[in-house]
């Protein structure tokens, strides 16, 4: 396995590390080395039985077990893709990019907005970055990591990542404070503009997130109601208020994460980020989603406009900050 070299374009240490515990070890993988060769009903006997919080290990390729998993639930967790060193020059990295835009005063990336909003001290924050690796040839090789390779086979044999599509290889941080822009993030799926327009459900949707930071599954962050990747038209209108409902739900699994851990989850699902139960740095989660497309070409640079929706948003966002701000 290869890995990019840190030590060239990423700084030593975040200002923000995980809270790295050498006591508390996440749970083994499954062990599947018996199980490669399963037909796919054999392997969706196997995964039946397993619990909804069973933690995977990312191979050359894609197990059959791995596959029946994500079929019937929509989701895949694996164990600390990234290790240690990686983690916190990623981190690292963040920081330096977001002091050049503070410094810049730069406020969109290729048409998308970037938010800021106060962090716990009261000082301007980063909460969400699109086309992150555009500024950052440690994580534009980072993402491309042949670890990787099973990951985009997945999703498709000619599936390429996007880094200037779409919105780029997004980077999010949500922390509970007065003046944070992102405590959390209600119920929705990604699958509502497609289904609104098209008035019929896509097709498989792979969301693939790094996530940065232990999260517990009583301190927030994400939550999936399994299955409902394969629901229909109307669940997908109206099974809950897109972006505005966040109340929990009896059948939703906590994604309990460590740093370095890889998701894949069907953006078709119902899913939301639960907002930390602390206030302040202690509760804050880290995670980074890299996009990988299969249409046709389209990419963006600093000409881009703003998609409509995205203005509505960053409007939104600039009331949030300014009210915080007078407040202070």
């Amino acid at each position: 396995m290869s890995t990019p070299d840190a030590s060239t374009d990423a700084p030593p240490a975040p200002r923000h590390p995980p809270r790295w515990d050498a006591t508390d070890t996440p749970p083994p993988p499954f062990d599947e080395d018996a199980l490669l060769s399963l037909s796919p009903t054999e392997a969706a006997r196997v995964v039946e039985r397993l619990p909804l919080t069973t933690r995977f290990g990312l191979r050359e390729e894609i197990t059959p077990v791995q596959r029946a998993f994500l079929s019937l639930h929509g989701y895949l967790v694996y164990d600390r893709v990234a290790s240690r060193g990686e983690v916190d020059a990623i981190l690292a990295e963040v920081d330096r990019v977001e002091a050049e835009l503070l410094a810049e005063g730069r406020r969109k990336i290729h048409g998308v907005p970037v938010w800021f909003g106060l962090d716990p001290d009261g000082h301007d924050y980063l909460f969400r970055m699109g086309f992150t690796s555009v500024l950052s040839p440690y994580l534009s090789r980072f993402v491309h990591d042949a670890r990787f390779e099973p990951v985009r086979r997945l999703i498709g044999d000619d599936a390429r990542i996007g880094e200037r599509e779409k919105d780029g290889v997004v980077f999010n941080r949500y922390v509970r404070a007065e003046g944070s822009l992102r405590p959390d993030l209600a119920w929705h799926t990604d699958a509502l503009r497609d289904v609104f327009y098209n008035r019929k459900m896509p097709g498989p949707m792979l969301n693939i997130g790094l996530h940065f930071d232990r999260i517990r599954s009583h301190e927030g962050g994400l939550r999936l109601l399994p299955g409902t990747h394969t629901q229909g038209v109307g669940s997908t209108l109206l099974k809950k208020v897109h972006f505005v409902s966040n109340r929990s739900d009896a059948r939703e699994v906590p994604v309990e994460t460590w740093p370095g851990d890889l998701t894949v989850h069907d953006g078709r699902m119902w899913h939301r980020v639960e907002g930390s139960p602390y206030t302040g740095w202690k509760g804050l989660r880290r995670s980074m989603y890299v996009p990988y497309v299969v249409d046709r070409y389209q990419p963006k640079d600093e000409h881009s406009a703003t998609p409509a929706y995205l203005q509505l948003f960053d409007a939104i966002m600039r009331l949030r900050k300014r009210r915080a701000t007078k407040a202070r």
